[in-house]
């Protein structure tokens, strides 16, 4: 059974945690009189999504969790005028495939995004480009498809992780205390250890194309080598009957 959300709380509320709920919906316009609000816990509910403009007059909200939810994508609104936004967690919702290029537009205080524990296949490298302040990102656990369309995500993030220093077998890289601002990631062999290759339909095509041309192409030379065999013994068979 869904649970409904508290609508009488203090205005001045900072800290509000509605965890471990049944929460399926949130009501459009449901923190306008919460201004003072700076960090909201949502994790661990039935979201699907949030309604437009939630963030519209929390201006002061730093931390947001949306962790352990069913949320199915990341729209370019949805953390509209949240500018304050210092950590979002966005973990374990196994449902989520598609982060808009814009959803972290404006958002230049961001320095913790937690993606990880998804069902993210593809990353938008805009998406990523526009948080100067990213400190800590963590991506791993999806269903990433490798192809030509990650490339400029993954140089990207290699470069980002030139600047740390890291055994290549661990979950992080930890920047050098000199390096100011230097990021925190979790994109390793284990961020990618789901990685996988997939084929188009043209890829199928072209597959079954060349299993054709080489099919005939067997077929055309039994043939050839069988009327050579053919013809030899003939010629050997006339040769001995010529001598006898």
């Amino acid at each position: 059974m869904a649970v409904s959300l508290e609508q009488n709380l203090p205005m001045d509320t900072r800290n509000l945690s509605l965890a471990h709920n049944r929460i399926t919906a949130v009501p459009p316009g449901y923190l306008t009189c919460y201004m003072e609000l700076r960090v909201l816990d949502l994790r661990n509910n039935s979201l699907v999504e949030l309604p437009p403009g939630l963030f519209l007059h929390t201006k002061r909200l730093a931390h947001l969790d949306l962790s352990y939810n069913n949320l199915s994508h990341v729209p370019a609104d949805m953390f509209q005028e949240a500018h304050g936004l210092v950590h979002i967690d966005l973990s374990h919702n196994p449902w989520l495939r598609r982060v808009h290029p814009q959803a972290f537009q404006g958002l230049v205080q961001l320095r913790d995004l937690d993606l990880s524990y998804g069902g993210l296949a593809f990353l938008s490298l805009e998406a990523l480009e526009g948080l100067p302040g990213l400190v800590t990102l963590q991506i791993g656990g999806n269903p990433w498809v490798c192809g030509c369309t990650m490339e400029p995500l993954l140089k990207w993030l290699r470069n980002r992780i030139q600047r740390c220093t890291a055994d290549s077998q661990l979950a992080e890289c930890r920047g050098p205390p000199e390096v100011e601002g230097a990021p925190l990631f979790s994109l390793t062999e284990e961020s990618f250890k789901a990685c996988h290759l997939t084929l188009t339909l043209d890829d199928y095509l072209f597959i079954a194309f060349v299993g054709f041309v080489v099919s005939i192409a067997s077929v055309v030379t039994n043939f050839l080598l069988g009327i050579t065999a053919n013809c030899c013994h003939r010629w050997s068979k006339a040769s001995e009957e010529e001598e006898i």
